[in-house]
């Protein structure tokens, strides 16, 4: 080919793509050779990540430049598919259709504070970020407020927000690992972290980012193909998005019928599963209307603080890139989050319509119990089914599923051929893959780069930097998927807590360091260590310490509070002590101008 790399993107990812089809379609073949299902599930994932790790490896470098921002040479819509798949994790493909099936209408509050927080990003954040040219988020912080305590603070709360969400992606690429390859859990998860190293550890930034790329386009194949199939065997049409509201409506009449409520058992023998409590469609006022505004509200100005998405934007060309690389990020996010409640309303009329060949409520419990997918899914303990009333008929309340499955069962619960089951596998592992990348990198950077090289040793050479940052990332991935192993809470109960924490810690520091002039140093530091703290303090109490939410701020929502105390304490610390120097508010004017040079230079 002509030209370099970057002028043959399109005929490189078109080639990805075609390719990718070519190996679906032989999947396919196989399949109706008598290849079993195990073997295809098997192939779809080594196949895949056997892809991103050679991608990853012809992505290797030395340079700090392309290690910490991929060059700053990517184009605006290859950013916004790498955004797109590292913003899209495992709780985005794998377990928000799952939440919205269990918890209905009240789940749509994360799609949309998770789109609309790209409103946010677009209008305060991204632009600016890459006018000021770092290379972390504490790098924008250290550098804007000055002294080594305020990028501490800030390294500090980008590691416990980006680890609380990592471990959460490990936990997906352990759930579809421990399925395909029948293994078990904590297995599933050390395979995971293993595939996600050999994507990230040697080229850093510009290796994640072609591989998010190729992840991103396996993904929306994979999400896409088994709704759009399953619509139109339901007679929905191809595209379910504008005709899903019968199927809605048909749940809401059969709901009173086989009963939601109580669980037939207290504790199943294995924990993470739980039986449908929850109306599909049940939009109420009062009280609940202020739990769907403050639940979006987290999680927009957690999209807007989250560092390994602040962080892509530092990757594009110029000023104007980022901003249309935000828009192209939205429209391919879109794609996703449109889809998901489609599919879990489909695969709920699947289980419980008794007019469809596909459900199981009130049939015979042997005849259940000896379901391919059924046995398939109870054998890795994510899948319970008990006769407690002994009638021999399966009951709501007896059917006991993890949310997280709900995505890659539902293929097998549609009846649709295995292949459509691993192309679904391989699309949650390349989501689970392309945010846990990221959010690696995002901490190893930061340790690297803000704690290692600006705090420690600033005279340390390219060589001992770069190291330093591999080996980080391997020791803080070994942690995440120790911590996964011991499932302490769900993956869309995890992702929202990293939300709330960078939202507590990191959202009015960053605002405020781009359009407030008057904010300080101590106001800053007062900000980040107040938010985090009082977040914290506040989610100890309500989730372990026996504390009543106040007005309904439970433990899925605690950056509410932890961002109004940053807001005040960075407030008042700021008017209370000296104004910043006419060079640090000359520097804030000068980031809001789009055009020039970046403020800080290349080798910074």
């Amino acid at each position: 080919m002509k030209g370099s790399f970057i002028e043959n993107l399109g005929r490189v990812y078109g080639m990805y793509t075609g390719g990718f089809l070519v190996f679906v379609l032989l999947m396919a073949l196989l399949e109706q050779m008598g290849v079993g299902a195990d073997t295809i599930g098997i192939l779809f994932v080594a196949f895949t990540i056997a892809i991103y790790a050679l991608i990853g490896w012809l992505s290797r470098t030395m340079q700090v430049d392309a290690y910490y921002v991929a060059g700053r040479e990517v184009p605006a819509v290859y950013n916004g598919m790498a955004t797109a798949a590292d913003w899209m994790s495992g709780a985005s493909f794998v377990a928000l259709a799952g939440g919205i099936y269990f918890g209905g209408y009240g789940y749509l509050g994360f799609i949309i504070g998770w789109t609309g927080g790209y409103v946010l990003v677009n209008s305060l954040m991204a632009p600016y970020l890459r006018k000021f040219g770092c290379y972390t988020v504490p790098d924008f912080i250290g550098t804007r407020y000055g002294g080594n305590l305020a990028r501490f603070c800030a390294v500090c709360v980008l590691v416990l927000a980006s680890f609380t969400y990592v471990t959460a992606q490990i936990n997906a690429s352990g759930t579809i690992a421990s399925r395909a390859l029948h293994i078990p859990f904590e297995a599933g998860v050390w395979f995971g972290l293993l595939g996600i190293l050999l994507c990230s550890m040697l080229g850093g930034m510009r290796a994640v980012t072609w591989t998010q790329v190729a992840q991103y386009i396996v993904l929306i194949v994979a999400y896409l193909v088994p709704v759009i199939w399953m619509s139109n065997k339901q007679g929905f049409g191809i595209i379910p998005h504008f005709s899903y509201g019968d199927a809605v409506q048909r749940i809401q009449e059969l709901e009173p019928l086989i009963g939601l409520g109580v669980p037939a058992v207290d504790k199943p023998p294995f924990g993470g599963v739980s039986i449908l409590k929850t109306p599909h469609f049940a939009p109420g006022g009062g009280m609940d209307s202020w739990k769907f505004a403050t639940l979006a509200a987290c999680m927009m100005m957690g999209t807007a603080s989250l560092p390994h998405i602040l962080m892509r934007y530092f990757t594009t060309p110029s000023v104007r890139d980022a901003r249309r690389s935000v828009a192209w990020s939205l429209f391919f996010i879109f794609l996703l989050y449109f889809t998901a409640p489609a599919l879990a309303t489909l695969t709920k009329l699947q289980l419980i319509d008794p007019n469809l060949a596909t459900s199981i409520i009130g049939r015979s419990f042997e005849e259940v119990q000896n379901l391919a997918w059924v046995k398939n899914w109870s054998s890795v303990n994510m899948l319970y089914l008990v006769d407690s009333n002994k009638d021999g008929l399966l009951q709501l309340n007896e059917f006991f599923m993890r949310s997280g499955i709900v995505v890659l069962a539902t293929p097998e619960i549609a009846g649709l051929p295995y292949v459509i089951s691993g192309l679904v596998a391989a699309g949650g592992m390349a989501a689970a893959m392309s945010t846990a990348d990221g959010l690696l990198l995002a901490i190893a950077n930061a340790l690297s780069h803000d704690l290692y090289y600006k705090i420690i040793d600033p005279k340390a050479d390219t060589k001992h930097r770069l190291i330093v940052a591999r080996v980080l990332l391997i020791g803080i991935g070994a942690a995440g998927a120790f911590i996964a192993s011991l499932k302490l809470t769900t993956i869309l109960g995890a992702v929202a807590w990293a939300f709330d924490f960078a939202m507590s810690g990191l959202f009015f520091p960053l605002v405020l360091g781009i359009w407030w002039k008057r904010a300080n140093r101590p106001g800053a530091i007062a900000g980040m260590v107040v938010g985090l703290g009082v977040g914290t303090l506040y989610l100890y109490q309500v989730r372990w310490g026996g504390m009543e939410p106040w007005m309904g701020i439970d433990h899925l929502r605690f950056g509410i509070i932890g961002a109004v105390a940053s807001l005040i304490a960075m407030v008042v610390v700021s008017l209370a002590t000296p104004e910043p120097d006419a060079e640090t508010q000359a520097m804030v004017d000068e980031v809001r101008v789009p055009s020039g040079e970046s403020i800080l230079g290349k080798d910074h």
